[in-house]
């Protein structure tokens, strides 16, 4: 039972997506997947096969008692366990995720801990915080001190890894995302929005604003959703660039283009796993930056390439057998 003055209702929800190729030379099979994301002995993975191949581990919770970020010099103390989960997609692609959500207000003093395991995944504030402020901070800064879910993921992300030492021969070199997110229901007659911003070093900011009871898992799916379509366009679009497309020695471009058709041209599958409430939302990604537009620009350089390539290598073999003959 909550003290009296306080909420147990969420008034906001943030976590972090880490996004990476799984590194081996081929996609996993199921039960190589399944191996690899039973981070808990007492519970299975989540297996599905429709509309693609899709693993997820059970949800692993981390016991936190810190400062949260906040912007404008506000210092608030919480205390609670930060849900964390990996998933496979096709046996190819690895997220882990980690989040929280947060009530506007707690007890004024710690509570033993008892207080906070039957609120899985809730930082319950000691005393109040102020929404916008922990949002903002959340997403623009990070003190030495304060929670990093971030380090949470990666963690998830480190322990699966080391299980595949022995298998390590990734067939593309990838750069690994963060998507940092925060989210908060729409209010006074407001309409679900979404902001996405993309930084130079891999992170990227996603504020949303979602329907009211919105649950903190959907928030969190559909953050997943975002964060493996903007790994696989940054990955397509960093392997395009600087190629010498077009180029008579085919070879260094069939090098980079062979490995994006084989492992990550049909991943492509934008709300897969979106609740139909927030579909919405990631149609506003397709009208501004556009991210269908611009994967099927990039798919259609990677499959012109290849078609050119394949007249090239015809043509010399020709040449060669005039020259023969």
């Amino acid at each position: 039972m909550a003290a009296p003055g306080t909420t147990t209702d969420p008034v906001l929800t943030c976590g972090e997506v880490r996004t990476c190729l799984l590194p081996t030379r081929e996609a996993v099979d199921e039960r190589t997947a399944e191996r690899l994301l039973r981070l808990r002995p007492d519970e299975r993975v989540r297996l599905s096969r429709r509309p693609n191949r899709h693993a997820v581990s059970p949800d692993v919770l981390t016991g936190v008692d810190c400062r949260l970020p906040g912007a404008g010099g506000a210092k608030v103390r919480a205390v609670g366990t930060v849900t964390a989960r990996a998933a496979l997609v096709e046996g190819r692609v690895l997220q882990a995720t980690a989040y929280f959500s947060a009530p506007a207000t707690g007890p004024d003093r710690r509570r033993p801990w008892g207080y906070y395991l039957v609120r899985p995944g809730v930082l319950v504030p000691v005393g109040t915080l102020s929404p916008r402020a922990v949002a903002e901070g959340f997403l623009t800064r990070h003190a030495p001190d304060e929670l990093d879910v971030g380090s949470i993921a990666e963690g998830r992300l480190s322990s699966i890894s080391r299980l595949l030492l022995d298998s390590f021969d990734p067939p593309l070199t990838t750069t690994d995302t963060r998507v940092r997110w925060t989210a908060s229901a729409a209010s006074g007659g407001t309409e679900p929005a979404l902001r996405f911003t993309v930084a130079d070093d891999g992170l990227r900011t996603l504020e949303l604003r979602l329907p009211p009871g919105t649950a903190p898992a959907a928030a969190a799916a559909l953050c997943e959703d975002l964060a493996l379509h903007d790994w696989l366009l940054t990955t397509v679009v960093d392997k395009l660039d600087g190629l010498r497309l077009g180029s008579a020695d085919g070879r260094a471009a069939l090098k980079v283009l062979r490995p994006l058709v084989d492992h990550l041209l049909h991943l492509w599958l934008p709300k897969a796993r979106v609740e139909r409430s927030l579909e919405a939302l990631w149609d506003l990604l397709e009208q501004e930056p556009g991210f269908s537009r611009q994967w099927e620009t990039q798919v259609r350089r990677v499959r012109d390439q290849l078609l050119l390539q394949a007249i090239l290598t015809q043509r010399e073999a020709l040449g060669a057998s005039l020259t023969t003959s």
